[in-house]
């Protein structure tokens, strides 16, 4: 298996930072790692991303699978073999700390036969485009806190 997981706390709201992830149609502006993100966020339904591992963005397709709002969104790709060769689990959860700030985790991991493959083809732009994307959502919603 192969696991990526960023924890940061945030000085912003809980409620800043969920908004920051939700705000999928404001993601060009951000997020250096997925650059376009459509989906009802209802578990089953698609998402429509386009993911920068190379210096053109890729379409992909996850499925929700699980949404709690304000505190965790995931979703997972369509195992490949029954998931014996290949799956993916992709998660955002938001924790509220005192003081107002947050606790932001970021968590993904791949596994199935095929995922040592995967790892080393793929394993430093998938570290390079989370770590990006947890930066960004950091920046973003510290930015929205200090605007008020």
């Amino acid at each position: 298996m192969f696991v990526i997981e960023k924890i940061v706390e945030i000085n912003a709201s809980p409620e800043q930072v969920w908004k920051v992830i939700t705000d999928l149609k404001s993601y060009p502006e951000w997020n250096p790692f997925m650059r376009e993100c459509s989906t009802t966020f209802k578990p089953g339904a698609p998402i429509d991303m386009k993911v920068a591992l190379f210096s053109k963005p890729q379409p992909q397709q996850e499925i929700v699978k699980e949404y709690i709002e304000g505190k965790l969104f995931s979703y997972t790709m369509k195992p490949v073999g029954g998931g014996t060769v290949l799956s993916s689990f992709r998660s955002h959860e938001v924790e509220a700390f005192p003081n107002g700030r947050t606790r932001y985790r970021s968590y993904f991991y791949l596994k199935g036969w095929l995922s040592p493959l995967v790892r080393t083809l793929l394993g430093s732009r998938l570290e390079k485009g989370f770590a990006g994307m947890t930066k960004g959502i950091q920046e973003r919603a510290e930015k929205l806190a200090a605007q008020g």
